[in-house]
């Protein structure tokens, strides 16, 4: 992905929308801010995992499975929560049983079906390196008030809720404020 090293003035975006008047100024330096600073988090906190040699994928499903340490989660359903394909999932699993973070077993009531669950392993590997990751966030997040971290976890859900009607198009009708 291209990050820009700096995000256009808002002047130059005013500019822009003469030749182009479907570009929204305001939407698109707040757009900008935040896929910048979104970009910037992620390859921080990809940095953070290389150094305990380790992916993202593999931290996410370690992650899930640790949401009910000792409960064994079905692999299409951690797929579903990770919003992988079951391919993908299926990938990561297999290395994190390679490395012995995971085990599979047969469902009790469906020897049909497999579950995975974390290892004492992954357990310990888990404790050894999340609180590394909890003060990196921590850190992140500092500049921010309680109050302030409340209302970009409020505004992030507003974007949440936008993102199909994007991912379909965009209706002509703006948003002024």
């Amino acid at each position: 992905m291209l990050l820009l090293k700096e995000v256009p003035k808002y002047e130059c975006l005013l500019e822009r929308a003469k030749r182009y008047p479907e570009l929204d100024p305001s939407a698109m330096e707040a757009f900008l801010h935040f896929l910048r600073t979104s970009t910037e988090i992620l390859e921080s906190i990809k940095a953070a995992h290389a150094s305990h040699n380790f992916s993202d994928g593999r931290f996410g499903v370690m992650m899930l499975l640790n949401r009910d340490p000792g409960k064994p989660v079905n692999p299409a359903d951690l797929a579903d929560r990770a919003d992988v394909t079951r391919a993908t999932m299926t990938g990561l699993i297999d290395t994190l049983e390679r490395d012995g973070f995971v085990k599979r077993e047969h469902a009790p009531d469906d020897r049909r079906m497999m579950l995975v669950q974390l290892t004492t392993k992954g357990r310990n590997f888990l404790d050894q390196i999340l609180p590394d990751y909890f003060r990196r966030v921590a850190v992140l997040m500092s500049p921010l008030t309680a109050a302030e971290r409340k209302t970009l976890v409020t505004l992030m859900g507003k974007i949440q809720q936008s993102l199909p009607a994007a991912t379909k198009g965009v209706s002509s009708a703006r948003r002024a404020d």
